[in-house]
């Protein structure tokens, strides 16, 4: 099932981005029109984020996710096929030297990122980079193999990208330092840990989250937990540079612009505890 999953969606890679786009247009219709998949839930998070939006704003903006959400999928697959030189012409990053010169200086480099723009073409920001050079994403892997193999293809799409379930990612660290290997990881940063694992709570879009046992009023907190884990993992390596965000912008349908944002290029061991996820969410 593994290959057969893998050979369909690499098939059907090959075809023009145009072409997939229209196809995401279909997918759209059927999305958010018939389907109307998770709609609620969509229309809920956005009004609680932007409360001074008039209801047609809200709705403009819902209409966007969904329209983005079916462009992902069919991005996400053309990567499995894209050639170098179409890619380069695609997604144009800046800054990227900047990361070269934290690895010069025998720094490796940790990106703190969101669910924004699209999440598999953000690991080829470091198509400018050596081949030498390491560039991979953690990652939570998915219950269907199949599918999470394609997502591994993916992610790893370019010579020199890995990707590493967030479970195995302080070993395949130590193993880099050990063998000198430079190495830039992005980190997800925008979704919500389980409840024995909440170490910090942060305001972040409005959104309280929601409380697990509505008849213990203690509960109820009018913050987002937010994962601690990347930045502890930067603290336990210590030589991590890190850039907080790359900032990306669609500059049309299929054209993706990533700016590297070089705002916290400090060793992760002098800040206090939790300043870093305060400078993101915050």
């Amino acid at each position: 099932m593994t290959r057969i999953v893998y050979y369909f969606f690499y098939i059907l890679s090959l075809l023009p981005l145009r072409i997939l786009y229209g196809m995401a247009d279909f997918e759209y219709l059927i999305v958010y029109h018939i389907i109307k998949y998770r709609r609620k839930v969509v229309n809920q998070n956005i009004t609680t984020a932007f409360p001074d939006k008039s209801k047609k704003e809200i709705k403009d903006i819902e209409r966007g996710f969904y329209h983005w959400f079916a462009d992902y999928f069919f991005e996400a697959v053309k990567l499995l096929s894209i050639s170098d030189r179409e890619l380069r012409r695609r997604f144009k990053t800046a800054n990227s030297e900047e990361v070269e010169k934290c690895f010069q200086e025998g720094q490796d480099v940790a990106t703190i990122l969101g669910h924004y723009c699209n999440w598999e073409w953000l690991s080829c920001v470091g198509i400018d980079l050596p081949k030498s050079r390491v560039m991979g994403l953690v990652y939570h892997p998915l219950r269907n193999s199949a599918f999470d193999n394609l997502f591994k293809q993916i992610r790893s799409s370019q010579a020199n990208g890995v990707t590493v379930p967030k479970k195995d990612i302080l070993r395949f660290l130590i193993d880099y330092r050990r063998n000198g290997t430079r190495n830039i990881f992005g980190y997800i940063s925008d979704q919500g840990p389980k409840w024995e694992n909440i170490h910090l709570w942060l305001p972040f879009l409005n959104h309280p989250e929601t409380p697990v046992f509505t008849w213990l009023p203690f509960l109820n907190h009018p913050e987002t937990p937010v994962f601690t884990g990347a930045e502890r993992i930067m603290k336990k390596m210590n030589e991590l540079a890190v850039f907080l965000w790359l900032r990306c912008r669609v500059l049309k349908r299929g054209i993706l612009h990533c700016n590297i944002l070089n705002s916290l290029r400090k060793i992760p061991n002098s800040l206090p505890e939790h300043e870093i996820n305060k400078a993101i969410l915050q």
